[in-house]
C-alpha cells in the first residue's frame, strides 16, 4: 500500500474502530479510544512530514492510483490521489495541526460522556479533508468536500440535546448545500466540455484552451460559489458563528487548517482557470474585501470569546480571497499556512480559559483572568494575527496588501487595511479585557495533554513566517518557489514594499495602545450598550430569516398542505377508495351459490353459440 493511501486510511481505520468499540463495549476505557484516536491523527502526520519533506527537497510528486471508477470509451475517472506541490504544503500543516489538536482535544473531552463518539467524527472529518486535498480530480475532491460538510454538521452539533446546537448544525449544513449546488454545477458542465482523456486535473487544464469564454467563465463562477459557502463569505457566512456551538477542538479543527480552507484551496487549485477569467478573479476580490471587512466590524461589537474569533477566521479567510483573486495564489496559501497556527492557538487558549471558568464564554464576565502560560501564548496569537513582526502572519499578511498595491486594486487595498486595523482593534480589546483589569480571577493551568500542542503551535506562530521570508529583507520565498503556481507576476519595489510595512506597523500599534487605553483596566466593556447595527451584526441574520427563511416556509407549508396533502394524498386516497369499492361490487358476484354459478355457465354456452351461429352465418 502506498505512502498516500495509509496516510488517507489511517484516520478512517481509526474512525470504524471506534465506532465498532463504542457500539459493542459501551463501558469500554477511555484511554483505548484516546490511542486509535491519536495513531490515525499521529499516523497521517507522520506520513504528511515525509511527503512534504521528498516534495520539497526531491521535487517528488506522490502518485497513487486506487481504483478506476467509470470508463467510456477514451474518457474514464480513476480514483487516484495525488500529492504534487500544492497537495503536499497543504498536507504540511493540516495533517500535524490536527493531531496536535487531537493530543489537545484528549484533555478538553476527558471524562466526557460521549469521549468516544466525539473521537468517531473527529478521525472520520480529518479523513475526508485529506481526500479532498489528496484527489487527483475533482469529484474525487467533491466526496471529500461533502464528507467534510456531513462530519461538521455532526460535530458542530455534537451536545444534540441543546436544541439550540442542533439548529446551529442545521444551518452550517443547509448553507453550504447552497455553494456545493455551485460546485455540482461547474462539475456538471465541466464534464460536458471535456471531450476525452478523463476527468483528472491536468486532462482538465490541458482542455480549457477549447473551451468557449463564457463556458469558462460561467464554471468559474459556479465553483467560487461553493468557496463562498465552504469558507464563509458573503453572503454564505451566516453559518459560521453560530458553528461555536461545538466543543472548542471542533472549532479549533474547522477553523485552523480543515474545512474553511477548503474553498481556499479549491480555488487556487483552479488557478489556470482563473488566470483565464479575470473578471471572476475581480470578483473574488472584492468579495474576499468585503467579507473581511463586514466580519471585522462586528468582532468589535461580540462579547462572546469563540465568536470574536469566529469573525476573526472570517476575516482571515477574506485576506486570502483577496490575494487569489489579484493572482497571488502563493501568497494566499502562505497566509493559510501562518493562519493554521495561530487561528488553531487562538481557540485552544479560548478553550482552556472557558475550561477553567467553567464554560463562560462571555469576556464580560472573565475579566481579571490569572492564566500565565495561557496569556503569554495567546499574546503570542494575538500578536502574530495583528501582523507585529516578527511574527508570521506580518510577512503573510504584507505580502497580501503588497500584492494589492501593486496590481492597482487600491479600492480593495484600502479596504484591506482599514481591516488590518480592525484586526488589531478587537483583538486588543479582548486581550486586554481578559488580562488586563483590576478584578482577579484565579483558577488552575490546564493539563499537559492541552499546554503541549498549545506550546508547539506559539512556536510555529513566531517562526513559521520565515519559511516565506521576503526578498526584501534578504529571504528566498522558498514556499512561493515551491508550490510553482501560475501566480501573476508581482514586482515591487524594495523601498515601496518597506513604507508599507511601516505604515501598516505603526498604525496597527496607534490602534493596539488606543484600545490599551480604552479597555484596560477599566469597566467600559460593561458599560458599554449592546445595540445599534454592529452590535446586531447589521441584522444580517434577521433579514436572511425574514426574506428568506419565512418566504421559503410559507411556500413550503402550502406545498405540504395544499399539494402534498390535499392533491397528492387524496388523489391516492381517493384511487384507494375506489378500488376499494369496485372491489365490494365484483365480490359481489363471487359469493359461493352453486345456483349462481350454474347460471354463470349457462349464460357461457348461450352466448358461445350465438357467437358460433353469428360467425358460421358470415362464412355461408
Amino acid at each position: 500500500m502506498s505512502v498516500l493511501a495509509i496516510l488517507l486510511l489511517a484516520p478512517l481505520v481509526s474512525a470504524l474502530l471506534i465506532f465498532l468499540i463504542n457500539i459493542l463495549f459501551p463501558y469500554a476505557k477511555q484511554y483505548l479510544y484516546t490511542f486509535f484516536a491519536l495513531m490515525g491523527s499521529g499516523v497521517s502526520g507522520l506520513l504528511a512530514l515525509y511527503v512534504g519533506y521528498y516534495s520539497y527537497f526531491e521535487k517528488e510528486v506522490f502518485i497513487s492510483h486506487l481504483f478506476t471508477w467509470l470508463s467510456i470509451g477514451n474518457f474514464s475517472i480513476e480514483v487516484a490521489l495525488k500529492a504534487d506541490a500544492l497537495g503536499s504544503f497543504m498536507l504540511l500543516f493540516v495533517a500535524p495541526v490536527s493531531f496536535l489538536i487531537h493530543i489537545y482535544a484528549t484533555g478538553y473531552m476527558d471524562k466526557d460522556k460521549s469521549y468516544g463518539r466525539f473521537f468517531a467524527y473527529f478521525n472520520l472529518f480529518i479523513f475526508f479533508m485529506f481526500l479532498l486535498v489528496l484527489a487527483d480530480n475533482p469529484i474525487i475532491m467533491f466526496i471529500g468536500w461533502e464528507g467534510v460538510g456531513l462530519t461538521s454538521y455532526a460535530l458542530i452539533g455534537f451536545y444534540f440535546k441543546d436544541i439550540q446546537n442542533t439548529y446551529a448544525g442545521n444551518k452550517a449544513f443547509i448553507v453550504n448545500r447552497i455553494g456545493d449546488f455551485g460546485f455540482l454545477s461547474a462539475l456538471m458542465l465541466l464534464f460536458l466540455e471535456i471531450p476525452s482523456g478523463g476527468f483528472s486535473f491536468s486532462n482538465i487544464f490541458l482542455n480549457l484552451a477549447q473551451m468557449e469564454p463564457s463556458s469558462l467563465t460561467l464554471i468559474a463562477f459556479l465553483l467560487f460559489v461553493g468557496a463562498m459557502g465552504k469558507s464563509a463569505q458573503i453572503p454564505l457566512f451566516v453559518w459560521l458563528p453560530d458553528a461555536m456551538a461545538g466543543p472548542t477542538p471542533v472549532s479549533a479543527l474547522i477553523h485552523a487548517a480543515t474545512m474553511v480552507t477548503a474553498g481556499v484551496y479549491m480555488v487556487a487549485r483552479f488557478a489556470p482557470l482563473y488566470n483565464m477569467t479575470p473578471e471572476i478573479s475581480l470578483i473574488i476580490s472584492y468579495v474576499g474585501a468585503l467579507s473581511a471587512l463586514l466580519a471585522a466590524l462586528i468582532a468589535t461589537r461580540q462579547y462572546d470569546i469563540k465568536k470574536i474569533l469566529a469573525y476573526s477566521t472570517m476575516s482571515q479567510l477574506g485576506f486570502m480571497f483577496m490575494a487569489l483573486g489579484a493572482g497571488a495564489y502563493s501568497t494566499a496559501l502562505f497566509h493559510m499556512f501562518t493562519h493554521a497556527f495561530f487561528k488553531a492557538l487562538l481557540f485552544m487558549a479560548a478553550g482552556a480559559i472557558i475550561v477553567a471558568y467553567h464554560h463562560k464564554q462571555d469576556i464580560r464576565e472573565l475579566r481579571g483572568i490569572q492564566l500565565p502560560k495561557i496569556f503569554k501564548m495567546m499574546a503570542i496569537a494575538s500578536l502574530t494575527i495583528v501582523a507585529i513582526p516578527p511574527f508570521s502572519a506580518f510577512f503573510s499578511k504584507d505580502a497580501i496588501m503588497g500584492a494589492l498595491f501593486v496590481n492597482g486594486h487600491v479600492g480593495i487595498f484600502m479596504m484591506a487595511f482599514v481591516t488590518s486595523m480592525l484586526t488589531a482593534y478587537y483583538m486588543s480589546r479582548m486581550m486586554f479585557v481578559l488580562f488586563f483589569s483590576k478584578s482577579k480571577q484565579e483558577a488552575m493551568e490546564s493539563p499537559k495533554s492541552m499546554l503541549f500542542p498549545m506550546m508547539l503551535l506559539a512556536i510555529l506562530s513566531v517562526f513559521a513566517g520565515f519559511l516565506n521570508f521576503p526578498e526584501v529583507f534578504g529571504g528566498n520565498m522558498h514556499i512561493s518557489h515551491w508550490l510553482g503556481l501560475p501566480d501573476r507576476a508581482v514586482l515591487i519595489p524594495h523601498a515601496k514594499e518597506l513604507a508599507l510595512m511601516g505604515i501598516n506597523t505603526f498604525f496597527v500599534l496607534l490602534v493596539i495602545y488606543n484600545a490599551y487605553r480604552k479597555y484596560a483596566y477599566t469597566e467600559t466593556i460593561v458599560t458599554q450598550h449592546n445595540d445599534g447595527l454592529v452590535a446586531n451584526k447589521f441584522y444580517i441574520d434577521a433579514l436572511y430569516q425574514r426574506f428568506i427563511v419565512a418566504p421559503i416556509a410559507i411556500i413550503s407549508h402550502f406545498f405540504e398542505k395544499w399539494v402534498s396533502q390535499f392533491l397528492i394524498d387524496n388523489a391516492i386516497n381517493w384511487s384507494a377508495f375506489g378500488y376499494f369499492k369496485l372491489g365490494e361490487i365484483v365480490a359481489k358476484a363471487e359469493n359461493g351459490n352453486v345456483r349462481l354459478y350454474a347460471l354463470y355457465m349457462l349464460f357461457g354456452v348461450v352466448f358461445g353459440f350465438v357467437y358460433l351461429y353469428w360467425s358460421l352465418r358470415g362464412a355461408l
